[in-house]
């Protein structure tokens, strides 16, 4: 049996939803931007998936809804939209854990002269909140908080925030990447100005996402083109994947509670047997987290090894965000969070989905459970070889 448990880097696409694109693909294939009605069938299918993914989020309006290719393109147009935006202001107000879709743009904005506050957390993952509310200030163009970090799955105030940083007269947006399908959104009681989402991370396909827009926020494109998207995002219409979009937005909508709390009790028992076994901690904030990740720090051990074994026993687990894979440096959220040296390179991180089961949890603590004891008995042998007698001789 192989066992998939890296749903935070992306989830298996739906088969429903694979079966509501493929007459996209060749029955219905026409131009939704087109007046005739070939065009007209897709548009009213774009319609559709729009309102789908309205319901999800809790949103007021069918044009708060912008389409685009994912996560990344939707934080850097919602980022780079607030900076021209919003005249007289021109600093930006994030946190220290952020995706590197957020960091990787802040970092080449300073380049340009553009300041950022990067606030930081505690070692739970917990954010500074005060240092948020007093890095607010008239030059604020927009503050970027995650809704839920990817890696410990801790789940930020950015409710509270979003007031903090409407009172400042700054934007805020979100990156929602995490979050949605997984906790309960409604965006028409909230102070959020912009959220990021991509459907791939909700058993939908890759390649579409979404930006909300609150209505009345000034906006300027990211991509220059025709009338699409109220001229917000040119290009024409990636029509399978919004079909798909929206069709994983209405099963999420469905299934959310239930699996909610199916997911977070799997999740307990995965950690509750390995903390029986001793030598290892959960990280990030356990009373605030996301219901389907565990990050599990093992002390003394190398998790690159532990996801190696893994691997080759057929379960799939990973070190961090996948963006960052390949990288020999500890996690950024995980050295943020000033982790000790014994648990930092230890860290390997379980993100399940409404697919997991509980014969693969199981299969997953017998496996793992070997695993480490394995690898604490090499670290043993490491540490105190057996003397040679040669060189022990007086």
């Amino acid at each position: 049996m192989s066992v998939y448990l890296d749903n935070n880097a992306t989830t298996r696409t739906d088969p429903c939803v694979v079966e509501a694109m493929l007459p996209f693909f060749t029955e219905q294939f026409g131009n939704a931007s087109s007046a005739h009605a070939f065009g007209n069938k897709v548009a009213g299918a774009v319609k559709q998936a729009r309102r789908s993914l309205k319901a999800l989020l809790g949103v007021a309006y069918d044009h708060e809804i912008v389409f685009t290719s994912g996560g990344t393109e939707s934080n850097n147009a919602a980022i780079l939209s607030a900076l021209v935006t919003q005249e007289g202001r021109d600093e930006i107000v994030t946190t220290s854990v952020e995706h590197q879709a957020i960091l990787a743009l802040v970092k080449e904005l300073a380049t340009r002269g553009v300041k950022t506050h990067l606030i930081p957390v505690d070692s739970r993952g917990r954010l500074d909140v005060e240092a948020f509310r007093w890095a607010l200030g008239p030059r604020t163009a927009v503050a970027s908080v995650m809704w839920a970090n990817n890696e410990t799955g801790n789940i930020f105030p950015v409710e509270d925030l979003a007031r903090m940083a409407r009172a400042s007269g700054a934007l805020f947006h979100t990156d929602a990447v995490q979050a949605i399908g997984r906790v309960p959104i409604d965006l028409k009681v909230s102070d959020i100005d912009m959220l990021s989402m991509s459907a791939h991370k909700l058993h939908g396909p890759k390649g579409v996402g979404a930006l909300y827009l609150r209505k009345g926020t000034k906006f300027r494109p990211l991509i220059w083109g025709g009338a699409q998207e109220r001229r917000r995002r040119g290009g024409t219409e990636n029509v399978p994947g919004i079909v798909g979009l929206g069709k994983a937005a209405k099963l999420a909508a469905e299934r959310l509670e239930p699996e909610r709390v199916r997911v977070g009790a799997l999740r307990d028992r995965l950690e509750q047997a390995m903390l029986q076994n001793g030598h290892c901690m959960v990280l990030g904030d356990v009373s605030c987290r996301l219901p389907n990740t565990a990050n599990i720090a093992f002390e003394h051990l190398e998790g690159e090894a532990i996801v190696h074994h893994l691997n080759r026993a057929g379960i799939a687990a990973s070190l961090g965000s996948a963006c960052s894979s390949g990288s020999m440096e500890p996690s950024h959220v995980l050295s943020a969070m000033n982790l000790p040296a014994r648990s930092l390179r230890g860290a390997v991180r379980f993100s399940l989905s409404r697919e997991t089961t509980v014969e693969e949890i199981d299969l997953v603590i017998r496996t793992l459970s070997d695993i480490v004891a394995h690898l604490r008995a090499m670290s043993r042998e490491h540490a105190n070889p057996i003397s040679d007698p040669a060189h022990s001789r007086s």
